[in-house]
């Protein structure tokens, strides 16, 4: 696992432990040898774990579609830049240079992008590991909605592990480092 995709918000959020989780899964990265990949935002928390991979010394690629590239949201600092036509070059770009993938807070496109993500781990298309970094308990909701699609028959109980999940940031990436190898299928 040497590449881990983050998505997360373009906004801090208004809860400082936010912005702190993010900082940390930086730092961590960088300290267990892995680059980062995102979004190429400069703003909220994707700046923020960008800006704390860099500064340990590790890499950040972006991924930004040319439309948000050009009205200066992209960070100006990073590794590497790609830029794209649109949101799904984005997204299958993000997933190609990635072996894994940690969801931090954030609005509707980190939502889409990780349940994207376990989709595509369900239905075979990758083998990659999905977590979520649940800070503050912020994905405490919509962990209960996959284990109660789940109980409702519509997510069969072996796809539910497709996502760890994970509170602290050391934790996640424990669970996510320790499914390489593992086979994730749809059949």
């Amino acid at each position: 696992m040497s590449r881990v995709c983050v998505f997360c918000g373009s906004k801090t959020g208004k809860r400082p432990l936010y912005a702190e989780v993010a900082g940390r899964l930086g730092r961590r990265l960088a300290g267990r040898g892995h680059d980062l990949v995102y979004g190429g935002g400069a703003t909220g928390l994707m700046g923020v774990v960008a800006d704390s991979i860099l500064e340990a010394g590790g890499q950040a690629i972006g991924v930004i579609p040319r439309s948000m590239a050009t009205r200066e949201v992209a960070h100006p600092g990073l590794t590497r830049m790609h830029v794209v036509g649109t949101m799904h070059e984005r997204k299958a770009l993000m997933a190609e240079l990635s072996d894994a993938f940690i969801a931090l807070p954030g609005g509707f496109g980190t939502f889409e992008e990780l349940l994207e993500m376990i989709t595509w781990a369900q239905l075979g298309i990758h083998r990659k590991p999905v977590g979520l970094l649940n800070a503050g308990g912020y994905f405490d909701p919509l962990v209960e909605m996959f284990d109660r699609a789940v109980r409702e028959g519509f997510v069969r109980p072996k796809y539910r592990s497709l996502c760890r999940v994970g509170a602290g940031v050391d934790e996640l990436l424990s669970k996510l480092e320790s499914r390489r190898g593992e086979i994730c299928r749809a059949r």
